[in-house]
C-alpha cells in the first residue's frame, strides 16, 4: 500500500471518529445515520462503507482502540506496593485525562453502557485484584462485590470529574480513589 493511500485512509477514519464523537454529543447512537456521518466528515457513502458496516461498527471500533490503548498504557506496571497501585490509578486517570472528551462523549448518557463495563473490567484487571488481594478477602462473592463497589465508583467519580472541567489535577483525583478504595470514608476524616 502506498504512503499516500495509507495517509487517505487514515485522514478518513479520523474525521468518521470524529464525525461520530460529534454527533453523540448530541444524541444516542441509534439517532445517527451514515448519511450524517458521511456529511460531516464531507466523504461519500461507499467510502464509509469500504471502511465500516454501520455507525455501530464505527463506535465499536473507536471503543476497542481506547480498550487497546488503555490496556498497552497500564500493562507496563506492575501492582505489587501500594506505592505502585496509587501509580496505577494515577496512570488510569491521566489517560481518561488525556483523552476527556473522546471520554466523556462515550461515558455520556448518549455513548455505548457496555463501554463503561468494559473500561471497569480493564480497571478491575490492572488495580482492584491487587486492592482485594492485599486485604485478603476469602469469600469469593464479598470480593466480587467489593470490585463493584470500588470500580463502578471510581468511573462515576471520573465521569463527574470530567464535567466539572477536570477540577483537580490527575494525581489529586488519584489520591481520592486509592483513599476511598483502601479506607473509605474514614480516610477524609469523616
Amino acid at each position: 500500500m502506498s504512503s499516500k493511500l495509507d495517509r487517505r485512509i487514515k485522514y478518513t477514519r479520523m474525521v468518521l471518529k470524529e464525525s461520530m464523537m460529534q454527533l453523540l454529543k448530541e444524541k444516542p447512537i441509534s439517532s445517527i445515520t451514515v448519511k450524517e456521518l458521511c456529511g460531516m466528515a464531507d466523504i461519500n457513502r461507499s467510502t464509509f462503507y469500504s471502511h465500516y458496516s454501520d455507525p455501530y461498527d464505527l463506535l465499536t471500533q473507536i471503543e476497542e482502540e481506547i480498550i487497546q490503548d488503555m490496556n498497552e498504557t497500564l500493562m507496563s506496571y506492575n501492582l505489587n506496593h501500594d506505592e505502585e497501585a496509587l501509580l496505577m490509578v494515577e496512570k488510569i486517570v491521566e489517560y481518561v485525562a488525556a483523552n476527556s472528551d473522546v471520554c466523556e462523549t462515550l461515558f455520556s448518557e448518549h455513548g455505548d453502557p457496555s463501554f463503561k463495563k468494559r473500561v471497569m473490567t480493564v480497571a478491575h484487571d490492572h488495580t482492584v485484584k491487587s486492592w482485594v488481594n492485599s486485604y485478603a478477602v476469602e469469600d469469593p462473592k464479598v470480593s466480587e462485590y467489593v470490585s463493584l463497589f470500588a470500580i463502578s465508583g471510581s468511573i462515576h467519580i471520573l465521569e463527574i470529574w470530567l464535567k466539572n472541567g477536570m477540577d483537580k489535577s490527575p494525581k489529586q483525583m488519584a489520591e481520592i480513589i486509592n483513599n476511598l478504595t483502601n479506607k473509605g470514608l474514614s480516610s477524609f476524616g469523616v
